[in-house]
């Protein structure tokens, strides 16, 4: 019972790093790359739905994005759902195709990037310490169901924070390595 709790923390602890390094690739240093665009979402006939699933997105050049919709009549919304995300980008319609130019970062742009890298970091910490929240109160249920003893309880909630101690370290080794990135000219 104690190793199915901790292997259940690592699991997710796991996850939430791996879902942290998928948010940091997300935030470009300027060049274009199409999973830039995978969490935008544009209203199709209703229901909110990946870019990817209404048009053809590929890369016209080393700082340029083409977004060709299957459909004629959903060009003007994929511009509206990429100009209305939180990415800063600015499309723009040319015949059928949605032509979306990466913007240089000056310095201010890497700091607000940079702002924005620390957040998701932040979220990250917040949900393994959330994870190690849930682990002790799994434990504290095992206790009180009388399944284990105080002293596994004890010994059990200090292998956990030595988990939390371990991917925390991991988030912030990942975001210096996203900010060195993003400083870098």
């Amino acid at each position: 019972m104690l190793d199915d709790v901790k292997k259940s923390a690592e699991q997710r602890m796991g996850k939430a790093l791996e879902s942290l390094k998928v948010d940091f690739s997300k935030v470009r240093t300027g060049r274009a790359h199409v999973g830039i665009l995978d969490h935008v979402m544009v209203d199709y006939y209703g229901n909110p739905t990946p870019i990817a699933q209404v048009a053809n997105v590929s890369l016209l050049d080393a700082r340029t994005i083409s977004v060709s919709p299957w459909e004629k009549k959903m060009l003007s919304q994929i511009e509206k759902a990429i100009r209305d995300s939180d990415l800063g980008l600015n499309p723009s319609s040319m015949g059928d195709i949605v032509r979306v130019p990466m913007p240089m970062l000056t310095e201010e742009r890497r700091r607000d990037l940079i702002k924005v890298v620390r957040g998701e970091a932040e979220n990250a910490r917040v949900s393994v310490r959330n994870i190690r929240r849930d682990a002790n109160s799994s434990l504290k249920d095992l206790v009180k169901d009388k399944a284990i003893s105080e002293d596994d309880e004890r010994r059990a909630q200090d292998e956990v924070q030595k988990l939390t101690d371990r991917y925390i370290a991991e988030v912030d080794k990942a975001l210096q390595v996203k900010e060195a990135d993003l400083l870098a000219v």
